[in-house]
């Protein structure tokens, strides 16, 4: 089996679909691993690392032949409409698809007749937890959205005691408790700041403070807050205007707020709005982690998706849309050894492919399948967009 590792490095996205020391792993199972040149440029790994590993190189030249005749298709992100139409008929793709964004793509892998596997619905069971790539990728986010906000902000993190005085500690707020959160948190702690945090769900408070942090409590939904997934469900607007204007005077209390709120296929919730962000002090830091450039928004009103702004009031805000990019080498291998631990689960233990619909860490990411989408949430949004 040809399993294909296409380049996808652009301007905004680094990270490489598997790295050499994951395709020395590979070698147990029957396949043949080619990567495009340059596909780890972005993530510093080099194609004679890859070679070295047992990877062969093809040029951009040959691509045009490996996307027409690989087996298994595997990348960080969507591919073009037009790079599916090269699939072959019954081959595999396997990457973060974002389906319900891209309809259009989902409509022609279908008419491909392509095996398509979209990582973000691996079901939140104890066997998918190595192939989590949500849960990896939200960990580098979480880790890099305080380096960022540490770059910003004009004050130092931790507490300083020196022959000048003593200063104090900054103080961080972090909105949503899920993986990213949790890092950023932990990150954050690390760097000797004053942490305080919130999220919907109650039962996320020991997390929170076993990591050293304030676990701010609103009077706030309890009994629905979290889905059967483990996931933050969505709020009703007056659940959330609520909780917006119980949060302001932490927000505006901050040197750095970092928010992480995000529903899945939806338009990041609005959690801070212009008034607030009016409030806060020259020199504060807002880091949206839910910036997200196909809805153009992100969880605070200043937020541009893609781009870090200065408000008239001096407030920072970082709408950066690829934080795991800015650690590529890490992200890459994180993501790397997840795409292994999903493969080891469509092979047998000869090493063959061997598909079974009815295993549900198999059936939960499948989108499309024998020339049709499979997946109810997607052919929801396919219906929508008509």
């Amino acid at each position: 089996m040809k399993i294909w590792v296409p380049n996808q490095t652009d301007s905004d996205e680094t990270r490489v679909a598997m790295v050499p020391s994951v395709v020395k792993r590979l070698a147990d199972l029957n396949v043949q691993i080619v990567v495009e040149a340059g596909a780890g440029d972005g993530a510093h790994q080099t194609d004679d690392a890859f070679e070295h590993a047992g990877a062969m190189i093809a040029s951009a030249t040959e691509a045009i032949t490996h996307w027409a005749d690989a087996d298994m298709t595997l990348t960080i992100g969507p591919i073009s409409t037009e790079q599916a139409g090269t699939l072959k008929p019954k081959s595999l793709l396997v990457g973060m698809l974002a389906p319900m964004k891209h309809v259009e793509l989902i409509a022609a892998l279908a008419a491909r007749n392509v095996t398509t596997f979209s990582m973000e619905f691996l079901p939140r069971i104890s066997r998918a937890q190595a192939a989590d790539v949500l849960s990896s990728q939200a960990n580098m986010a979480g880790y890099v959205s305080v380096i960022l906000a540490a770059r910003q902000c004009p004050k130092i993190f931790p507490m300083m005691m020196t022959a000048a005085g003593t200063i104090a500690p900054s103080k961080i707020f972090v909105i949503g408790a899920g993986v990213a959160g949790l890092q950023a948190i932990a990150t954050a702690k690390r760097l000797g700041a004053r942490v305080e945090a919130y999220d919907v769900r109650p039962v996320v408070k020991e997390q929170v403070e076993s990591l050293g942090a304030r676990f701010i409590e609103l009077p706030a939904r309890q009994a629905d807050a979290q889905t059967e997934g483990g996931y933050a469900s969505e709020q009703t607007d007056e659940q959330r205007e609520k909780q917006q204007e119980l949060m302001a005077r932490t927000i505006i209390a901050a040197d750095c707020v970092i928010t992480t709120a995000a529903i899945f296929g939806k338009a990041p919730p609005l959690l801070i709005d212009h008034d607030v962000v009016a409030q806060m002090h020259a020199g504060d830091v807002i880091v949206d982690m839910a910036a997200d450039t196909d809805t153009g928004r992100g969880n605070c009103a200043a937020t541009q998706p893609g781009q870090t702004v200065v408000t008239d009031q001096g407030v920072t805000v970082v709408g950066e849309t690829n934080l795991p990019g800015l650690v590529p080498a890490h992200a890459s291998l994180a993501y790397a050894n997840n795409m292994r631990s999903f493969l080891t689960e469509l092979f047998d233990d000869n090493g063959n492919l061997a598909l079974d619909m009815n295993d549900e860490l198999i059936k939960g990411p499948t989108i499309t399948h024998d020339g049709q989408v499979v997946n109810e949430m997607v052919k929801n949004a396919m219906s929508e967009s008509n």
